[in-house]
């Protein structure tokens, strides 16, 4: 079926769209001015894809190509691409403003975030960039802080898409003036729902907990059952709120998280935990023995204690990290761990997830990492910590508390 050739149409008036004739100033119609009208570019058509050369342009059917030149150099046809096109950039216009070609001032307040992968696309309010599809780092990806004498480090590691880990450090005195120091470590069970959620509450809870007791005379292992207690009140909350957190996964577990802390004063440490995050006791003479100062709520160490299996034997089985103790809602009851050591000597006391203790499990392994002057420089040991961690595999989030004991006079920090 053919189609009958149509007249080409006449030009309309920009304002009432009646057809107006060539030549025109002023449309019939409505009185616009036709001359204020800028007139329209050149056009340029695209070359159709069937082989002929568009109508009007004067080449026919392409001739013989010449030799030692190129098919379809000169005059294209028969063709579907452009040889006459202007050359492409080298750059294409960027979404955002190209922070290359900024003087290096600072970003005005409430400008757009830009990724940090393209340096180029906004960031939108999900954290993803809306040029590259980039996710951006979170907040907790990379944590570090210290606390008068403490400090602690967390990180994603490598093969987490989140940080699951959160910690609180702090210090404050005793009634008596003498000087405390505290770190609280929690590790976001990755099977329930909302972790990272989880491990926040219990840190927060328990952090605070041990910083309004201690300065009213509260002995540090009570306070530590205290902060232990209130942290797994904290996590239960986290079942119920919001009322819809469930609605769309009605079949997941409530929020869990595992919990370890330490206190440190001028002749006391104190320790607690619920889970299969550790404290080790690294002394800084190596030569007397390290040890760790904390056992697992877990399969293994059932096994191993109820006589079953060897140590190596339990946790080389793939049911070795499976814990059976657990701050959450849907928890077993269990009574806080606390315990008390009073050591002879000055060390570093180290609070860790499994994240870091997988590379150096036993005491004598992480005696070999922590730094030789972990003590006096507790950021620094922290960040060495995460970074064998990091170098062993990093395939869990690790986070890591350093204490020097005794606790020093306040004014005391990192170098």
């Amino acid at each position: 079926m053919s189609q009958m050739p149509q007249q080409t149409a006449l030009p309309k008036c920009p304002s009432c769209a009646e057809p107006v004739e060539p030549g025109d100033l002023f449309c019939g119609a409505c009185g616009y001015d036709l001359s204020v009208v800028p007139a329209p570019p050149p056009d340029r058509p695209a070359l159709p894809l069937t082989g002929s050369a568009p109508p009007g342009n004067g080449a026919g059917a392409p001739g013989p190509v010449p030799d030692g030149q190129p098919s379809g150099a000169g005059q294209p046809a028969g063709t579907g691409v452009r040889f006459d096109a202007p050359a492409e950039p080298d750059e294409y216009p960027l979404q955002a403003p190209d922070p290359r070609q900024a003087a290096g001032g600072a970003a005005p307040a409430g400008a757009a975030r830009l990724c940090v992968a393209c340096r180029a696309g906004r960031v939108d309010d999900d954290g993803y960039c809306e040029n590259c599809g980039h996710a951006q780092p979170r907040e907790r990806d990379h944590m570090e802080r210290e606390s008068g004498p403490v400090a602690a480090v967390s990180d994603r590691g490598l093969r987490h898409h989140r940080n699951e880990d959160a910690f609180a450090v702090g210090h404050t005195t005793l009634p008596d003036g003498t000087p405390a120091a505290l770190a609280v470590v929690c590790d976001g069970v990755s099977s329930a729902t909302r972790p990272d959620a989880a491990s926040q509450a219990a840190s927060q809870a328990a952090g605070d907990t041990l910083l309004a007791a201690l300065p009213h005379g509260t002995h540090p292992q009570q306070a530590m059952h205290e902060a232990i207690v209130a942290a797994a009140r904290a996590v239960d909350a986290l079942a119920g709120e919001p009322a819809t957190a469930r609605e769309h996964a009605p079949h997941q577990n409530a929020p869990a998280c595992t919990i370890v802390g330490a206190v440190v004063t001028p002749g006391l440490l104190v320790v607690g935990w619920v889970g299969d995050s550790r404290v080790y006791w690294v002394p800084t003479d190596r030569s007397a023995p390290p040890a760790r100062l904390t056992e697992d709520d877990s399969w293994a160490a059932q096994m191993v204690a109820a006589g079953l299996m060897s140590e190596a034997e339990a946790y080389a089985d793939e049911r070795a990290h499976a814990i059976t103790g657990w701050l959450g809602a849907d928890a077993y009851e269990l009574e806080p761990h606390t315990a008390s050591f009073t050591p002879d000597r000055p060390g570093a006391v180290v609070v860790c997830t499994d994240g870091l203790w997988n590379y150096a499990e036993t005491a004598q392994e992480m005696s070999e990492v922590v730094p030789p002057d972990a003590a006096a420089r507790p950021l620094h040991g922290a960040r060495v910590l995460v970074g064998h961690a990091l170098d062993g595999g990093g395939h869990d989030n690790v986070t890591v508390a350093v204490l020097p004991f005794p606790a020093p006079s306040p004014g005391a920090g990192s170098v």
